[in-house]
């Protein structure tokens, strides 16, 4: 816990994968607690910006994310959550996140 590195809000950003797919689901940042949360209760927390609160990933909606794995990267600036959804993960009902590709050809 001592190698995570908050950004200057206090900030770190957390990938969420599903841990049996591979699939990357979504981004969300947590705070200080939300990572004390997440490890403490099995379940994914962040820390909204918009609100300026803790949130409970699948509180209102139910589908919540449960925790399999915390991995830190390498600079210790970014949190990769491996985890089981229960139901889909975005808030438009997708399952992941990343359904709207950016661009129509491979870019490789």
């Amino acid at each position: 816990m001592e190698n995570l590195k908050f950004n200057e809000n206090g900030l770190i950003p957390a990938i969420v994968q599903d841990a049996d797919s591979g699939d990357v689901l979504m981004l969300g940042y947590m705070n200080q607690e939300s990572v004390d949360l997440t490890l403490s209760k099995g379940e994914v927390w962040f820390y909204s910006r918009s609100r300026q609160e803790l949130w409970h990933k699948g509180a209102t909606s139910g589908n919540r994310l449960m925790v399999r794995e915390l991995w830190l990267d390498c600079d210790g600036d970014a949190i990769l959550v491996k985890a089981k959804p229960l139901g889909p993960t975005c808030h438009t009902g997708e399952r992941s996140c990343f359904f709207q590709r950016l661009s129509g050809e491979d870019t490789a």
